[in-house]
């Protein structure tokens, strides 16, 4: 089965995925490694590793292909990706679908906020006439190539009008054929409940730090119908507070050896980023190469 396959079975299932976030390709790697089934990746930790920015919809289409294209290429495991406004209209939307897909992901979410995205968790968010939102969400499933890449329109209507709002629009994304409608900032069971209930569909939980100490437990959430939950800026979180507790220790001790306790062992980091296979790799091909020279010198 392949990484979009996977992906619509598990958005289709009746238990809780855990979808952490990858920042670039060695955290998506290591989330692989450790046993998750699949990943997302998103805006905010997008422009946090690219730019060291916040998320205020200050990157382009081509470089979040670019950077999803390098994650999916890392990973056997399906990467669910931020697509942000769908970077313009219809028919920038159109290309974007395009350039994702060829990049590998195995499916988008598009916001109904106005442009330039900026995360949603952020003050000062704006949404567009739901007509423009649906017009957006019909040429993006026009332009998928493979039926199987997972198309969702995400609304931010519910921290700008309210949930009514946002259900509804969430109501509409669906009749237009999205295979996903998510109203973000919904955080309480109570509130996703409901959203289950009169909007149908898969629902995907969102675990943001950017949304603050919002604790909900795993099991509430798998109780209430939540079929995934994403965590998008776990890692990126987890490695900026890594690496500024190292160097902090480097600094105060003046010590490369104070740090090595606090870094990943050099052998796990090569079978992490597949060495021995790159070197048989070479081998190979230059022992195919020298017999076929061999060979050619010998007739």
């Amino acid at each position: 089965m392949d990484a979009r396959k996977k992906f619509k079975a598990i958005m289709s299932g009746k238990r809780l995925v855990l979808m952490p976030g990858a920042y670039d390709a060695l955290s998506a790697r290591i989330m692989e490694a450790e046993g998750f089934e699949a990943i997302c990746a998103g805006g905010y930790a997008a422009i946090g590793s690219m730019m060291a920015q916040p998320d205020m919809g200050q990157s382009n289409m081509r470089d979040y292909a670019d950077h999803y294209g390098r994650i999916a290429a890392a990973v056997d495991i399906p990467v669910y990706v931020d697509a942000d406004t769908g970077f313009g209209g219809v028919n920038n939307v159109r290309q974007m679908v395009r350039a994702f897909e060829a990049a590998g992901v195995a499916g988008v979410f598009i916001s109904d906020q106005v442009f330039p995205n900026r995360c949603g968790y952020l003050p000062g968010k704006q949404v567009i006439p739901t007509e423009q939102m649906l017009a957006k969400i019909k040429a993006a499933l026009d332009a998928r190539r493979d039926a199987d890449f997972y198309i969702a329109g995400r609304t931010d209507a519910a921290g700008v009008e309210g949930l009514n709002a946002a259900i509804a629009r969430c109501q509409l994304f669906m009749d237009a054929g999205a295979d996903m409608a998510k109203p973000m900032g919904v955080d309480t069971i109570e509130d996703i409940k409901r959203v289950i209930r009169e909007v149908g569909g898969p629902h995907m939980a969102t675990l943001s730090q950017a949304a603050g100490l919002k604790r909900r437990s795993l099991e509430e959430l798998e109780e209430a119908g939540v079929v995934a939950a994403t965590f998008p800026s776990i890692a990126l979180f987890a490695a900026a507070q890594a690496v500024r507790n190292v160097l902090r220790i480097l600094k105060r001790e003046n010590s490369l050896t104070a740090t090595f306790d606090h870094l990943l062992p050099l052998d796990d980091y090569y079978e992490l980023v597949g060495l021995k296979a790159v070197l048989r790799r070479e081998e190979d091909y230059d022992t195919a190469a020298e017999a076929l020279a061999r060979k050619r010198a010998a007739e």
